[in-house]
């Protein structure tokens, strides 16, 4: 179990940089909108581009995106689900017991007026 758990840590890791890559390297919808305003030619094809083309950057964003997601609710379900918790903290000790207030110190931090 703990090979897969590995495995799907790996994937998430390269998917979780692709998306980040990915989107870095995408041309932004709002240049080629202010470009097309400022050329005079006002037509909505010009301004919003066709609807439904979609390139292969974007493809492979919303691809890698799925994959992202799915290995973390995989993660999730997996250390959820098994029996062990690697954050137990029922035997740790205090080095230092706890900074008790004087009993002569005023209640308020104003000056107890």
């Amino acid at each position: 179990m703990e090979a897969f758990k590995t495995l799907i840590m790996i994937v998430n890791g390269f998917a979780g940089l692709s998306v980040i890559l990915l989107v870095l390297m995408q041309h932004g919808k709002g240049a080629d909108a202010g470009a097309s305003f400022a050329s005079g030619s006002g037509s909505a094809q010009g301004v919003f581009g066709s609807a439904g083309n979609s390139n292969f950057l974007s493809r492979s964003t919303a691809i890698a995106t799925v994959i992202f997601f799915a290995t973390c609710l995989a993660l999730t379900y997996i250390s959820t689900h098994s029996g062990k918790s690697k954050l137990d903290f029922g035997n740790v000790q205090q080095t230092m017991p706890a900074h008790t207030a004087p009993s002569n110190a005023p209640s308020s931090p104003v000056g107890g007026k």
